[in-house]
């Protein structure tokens, strides 16, 4: 399908505004006095920065619950917030009294306002809009202010809906011409439907498999048809709406007040908490992707190596999925949805279809294809792979998490399989390793420690610390070294918290080269989950609070928090100027040192500087490299443009001109090496008898030969020399 740049944003906004709403309205106003109580109290006592409940935090309060609920401003009047502003500076105050008063009034009014928005655009979409009037339409709403009157209040209705509908109308008239195989160019085609005129369409059996028509449909009926389109989904979304209740809404302004120390303190109400449980336990949602909520979009946080996203190969990490639909039935829009409601529509049974309605980070729309399927846990593990470089032997690992299982019948953790496949690797001779951090988000801290221990004699790892105590360092106490030759760690933007600490800690002691994206995500804090009735008995249950307890600190005393860690050798990609990781979350932690372990670095290498610049220069001139950076700007500079044409002309144009842009970096996906990976020998005779695993180490190889940033890791590896003098301490 032909993608389709900027008209996913109209119906971002729309569709978030009703799933975000609430109509049910069942308050327990005793258990909501309690829930103040028992969360503001375990904040004080346990959060690691816990912040000053007083004026300024009130107001950030009441500015974030009301833009939790009115986030476009299509609810509440300029009128409502100035008689909310009474409360602007007692919420403090209110939440030491377990006073509700500010947020039932919040929540009394939204519920009318969202009653009376009911009207507004049946009655608006009764009408065709006017397509060829010129004009933009900004949706950035982050500094719009509130309507004065109800006047105002609907034009700004007017504004999203017909660009909601015309988005649907392009689309419609999109797929149209990609049937019509008359040899009249697309702008006669389009100009006799917008004259209103019948065109002959030939080639009617492609139209759809269950409906064909002799001639395609006139401008104005497709303009008719998608506002009947945009209805039908507010329709649905209202009936959506009308399933939740008060603990929905509650838990929003609780959120409220949780989100003002950072942005991994959460509340679950009872069902959310055991959906969480659920996701903990590592059972995969039927895609093979953990998905994560970011503002009212559900968006790609990982793609599990092996699983079916991975394997159809379009679905990338920081996607937001706008649509889902099983098999060939129409989509629902899931933008605003709570994410385990989204996950509920994402997920199925093995074998069927679901169909998803992506926006890419170029602002493009794609519509893919994934089968549903069971993901195996093989896949999680480490896996290696060898690879010839100038005549010459090495190794690549790549561990997809820091893993461990105490199941008595499977005992496995990611520190022993790290061991067994750096054995393996010796016996195929290999002169250096690279290991391969590349989206793991983390894991076992413990595993994460052993697994540094196999490349240095002994020493400490991570200093992880409580608040108001002293660092308790974290160390590797076996002296044996499984590997002690040249060795490259692999990073992106998605490498987290265990994987920070392990490429933190080999960097510290200068015995590896981090490369990789400019920076690892920079998530340095450990958080637990309490479940409030085990602090409270009462008869109903309570959920939890997910609050950070511990900060992680780098063994020379810097906090990988904010900064993560930043590489040896940065090399472009897509998310070069785009703000990603912990850094792009609302009130992330700050960074800070602490003082440094008592440790001593490795001088193992005789020319450790020369190759680092040596890369840097091949990066710099590489025109493959040049061009990612390129497109990195390019990126950054569609993701900073909000303005939306209303007429189809401009609008066409303006998708036109983005797809044209967009030709320049075709190439990037084209790029292969001449690079030849291969399975150990070990596992030579397991993929003779496996065909599914033959079939996926075949991917995986092929897409090692595709990556240049795997090609520019294995080139600075082989340059690394060894002094004879292993481990030598300052």
């Amino acid at each position: 399908m032909k993608k389709k740049y900027k008209i996913i944003l109209p119906i971002i906004i729309l569709a978030g505004l009703f799933f975000s709403f609430q109509i049910v309205n069942k308050p327990d106003p005793e258990k909501d006095k309690i829930l103040i109580g028992l969360i503001r109290y375990a904040l004080k006592q346990g959060h690691y920065e816990p912040q000053q409940i007083n004026d300024a935090y009130s107001e950030k309060v009441f500015t974030d619950f009301i833009d939790a609920l009115d986030p476009y401003r299509r609810f509440f009047l300029q009128s409502d917030i100035d008689e909310f502003s009474v409360y602007k500076y007692l919420i403090d105050d209110q939440i030491k009294s377990e006073d509700l008063s500010f947020y039932n009034m919040v929540y009394n009014r939204f519920l009318q306002r969202v009653d009376e928005s009911k009207y507004y655009y049946k009655e608006i979409l009764k009408t065709p809009f006017d397509f060829e009037k010129e004009g933009n339409f900004n949706v950035d709403y982050t500094e719009k202010p509130f309507s004065k009157t109800q006047a105002e209040l609907i034009k700004n209705w007017q504004y999203q809906l017909k660009i909601g509908t015309l988005s649907r109308l392009h689309e419609k008239i999109e797929l149209q011409e990609s049937f019509t195989d008359k040899k009249e160019s697309k702008d006669f085609v389009e100009r006799k439907m917008v004259q209103g005129e019948v065109v002959e369409l030939i080639n009617e059996k492609d139209v759809s498999e269950n409906k064909k028509t002799n001639t395609i449909k006139t401008f104005d009926e497709l303009e008719f048809e998608s506002r009947e389109a945009t209805e039908k989904s507010l329709d649905d979304l209202y009936v959506l709406m009308s399933e939740l209740d008060d603990t929905d809404w509650f838990s929003v302004f609780i959120n409220s007040l949780t989100i003002q120390f950072d942005p991994h303190t959460n509340y679950f109400a009872p069902k959310d908490k055991k959906r969480f449980d659920q996701s903990m336990s590592g059972k995969l949602e039927g895609i093979g992707a953990r998905l994560q909520k970011k503002d009212d979009y559900t968006r790609v946080a990982e793609l599990i190596s092996g699983g079916p996203a991975w394997r159809a190969g379009e679905l990338e990490v920081g996607d937001l999925i706008i649509k889902v639909a099983q098999g060939n039935e129409p989509p629902v829009d899931i933008v605003g949805m709570r994410l385990d409601d989204a996950i509920e529509y994402i997920k199925g049974k093995k074998g069927t279809e679901v169909k998803l309605t992506i926006k890419k980070l170029d602002g493009s729309v794609d519509v893919i294809s994934i089968i549903r399927d069971v993901v195996e846990l093989e896949e999680t593990f480490a896996k290696s792979s060898v690879v010839k470089v100038d005549g010459r032997n090495f190794g690549i690992i790549n561990l997809p998490k820091f893993y461990i299982d105490f199941n008595e019948k499977n005992f496995r953790n990611s520190a022993t399989d790290m061991e067994r496949e750096i054995a393996r690797l010796k016996k195929e001779n290999v002169e250096g390793l690279l290991i391969d951090l590349r989206n793991n988000g983390g894991g076992s801290l413990k595993t994460a420690i052993e697994i540094a221990g196999l490349f240095i004699e002994d020493g400490p790892v991570v200093q992880v610390k409580y608040r108001g105590e002293k660092a308790n360092v974290r160390s590797d106490k076996d002296h044996r070294i499984q590997w002690n030759g040249p060795l490259v760690v692999l990073v992106n933007e998605l490498s987290a918290s265990a994987s920070e600490i392990f490429a933190a800690a080999m960097q510290d002691y200068n015995r590896a080269i981090i490369i990789g994206s400019k920076q690892t995500f920079g998530k340095g804090t450990v958080q637990n989950v309490l479940p409030l009735n085990n602090y409270f008995k009462y008869s109903k249950e309570l959920g939890a609070l997910k609050m950070t307890i511990q900060k992680f600190y780098r063994i020379n005393g810097g906090s990988t928090q904010l900064k993560g860690v930043v590489s040896d050798i940065a090399m472009p990609d897509n998310y070069t100027y785009l703000e990603i990781g912990e850094r792009d979350e609302k009130n992330p932690l700050s960074w800070d040192k602490i003082e440094a372990a008592e440790y001593g670095q490795v001088d193992i290498y005789e020319n450790f500087h020369k190759v680092i610049n040596n890369s840097k220069e091949r990066i710099l001139s590489n025109p493959n490299f040049i061009l990612i950076d390129t497109k990195a700007h390019w990126l950054k500079k569609g993701r900073d443009d909000k303005n939306i044409s209303l007429d189809y002309k401009g609008y066409k144009k303006d998708i036109e001109d983005h797809e044209a842009e967009s030709k320049e970096f075709e190439m990037i996906a084209d790029y292969e090496s001449s690079l030849d990976f291969k399975s150990p020998n070990y596992e030579i005779p397991i993929i003779a008898k496996d065909s599914v695993l033959a079939k996926k180490r075949d991917i995986w190889h092929k897409n090692l030969k595709k990556d240049i940033y795997v090609e520019e890791a294995l080139t600075v590896l082989s340059e690394l020399k060894i002094r004879k003098n292993l481990l030598v301490k300052n």
